[in-house]
């Protein structure tokens, strides 16, 4: 069935299977939305859509099987809603985050103010790959972020105080990687098992194991689907300027030398990595680069 309307003129509007209708991407930055908002998709979805709406991987809704004529009126409807039209094609689509310090217990990082300052500047920007931003307050990476083009991890360094340690075990039994055992009644970390997650800081009930500042890891290339990658270590800062710098300079990479014919993880030899990596840390203070942690 041939259709009057472009949806190439449109990022976020995606034909269906059978091209007899259509589906509607929202941008919901952070998977973020009000009570009063979500009403709107409702009542949208009900007024202009088929049945149902369906709940994205990407933090976001769609809203499937609108008819070609109700297409301009629900763009308008969804626009005064504040949940306009996302992106699907060669796009900065959905930016995603994990909860955060604001709610989650484990989190290292201010995750959601993070993805939302991401968002303003860069969704919806043509680039030449399809390009996926998440970003993790904590290494369980519940957004997946490491499957992400760019991805953002927040990491916390345990520091042990042996001499008030009172041996108890709590710490070992949170830690999922099998780091940490007591010896002689004192807590011993196993550096080379630990990854950072901040677990043991979280839930040490007397304060014996601290931390100080957590920092930012981030990934470059990763990829979904098929054949699922994880995107290779671009850089880890210690604040979150520096990672908003990273992530300016690594967009400008991928931007620059990034070609549309294959996926970003799959051409990352090819457009230099190496001297990707080089870039960015040249446009950070060098005292926020961290070469080990």
């Amino acid at each position: 069935m041939k259709h009057s309307y472009d949806p190439d003129s449109q990022s976020g509007v995606i034909v269906e299977s059978g091209e007899e209708a259509f589906t509607v991407r929202l941008r919901i930055p952070a998977g973020i939305i009000t009570p009063h908002q979500l009403q709107g998709i409702a009542d949208a979805a009900e007024k202009y859509g088929g049945d149902g709406i369906h709940l994205t991987t990407r933090q976001t809704v769609e809203i499937p099987h609108v008819p070609e004529e109700n297409l301009q009126v629900l763009g308008k409807v969804l626009e005064e809603n504040g949940t306009p039209f996302g992106a699907e094609h060669l796009n900065v689509v959905n930016v995603t985050a994990c909860p955060g310090t604001e709610r989650c217990r484990l989190a290292n990082i201010d995750s959601i103010p993070f993805a939302l300052r991401i968002d303003q500047k860069y969704f919806g920007r043509e680039m030449p790959v399809k390009t996926r931003i998440g970003i993790s307050a904590c290494p369980n990476s519940c957004v997946s972020e490491r499957l992400c083009e760019l991805g953002i991890t927040g990491l916390l360094k345990p520091v042990r105080h042996p001499e008030r340690c009172t041996g108890c075990g709590a710490c070992v039994e949170h830690c999922l990687e099998d780091a940490l055992e007591v010896k002689n009644g004192i807590v011993v970390l196993n550096d080379d098992r630990c990854i950072r997650c901040g677990a043991c800081v979280h839930t040490c009930p007397y304060g014996v194991i601290t931390a100080g500042d957590p920092v930012y890891e981030i990934t470059f290339g990763g990829r979904r689907g098929r054949h699922p990658k994880i995107g290779r270590h671009l850089v880890t800062v210690t604040s979150l300027e520096a990672a908003e710098k990273a992530v300016d300079e690594a967009m400008y990479r991928i931007y620059r030398q990034a070609v549309g014919t294959h996926l970003l993880a799959d051409q990352l030899d090819e457009i230099g990595f190496d001297l990707i990596v080089k870039s960015v840390r040249a446009k950070l203070p060098q005292d926020s680069v961290v070469d080990q942690y």
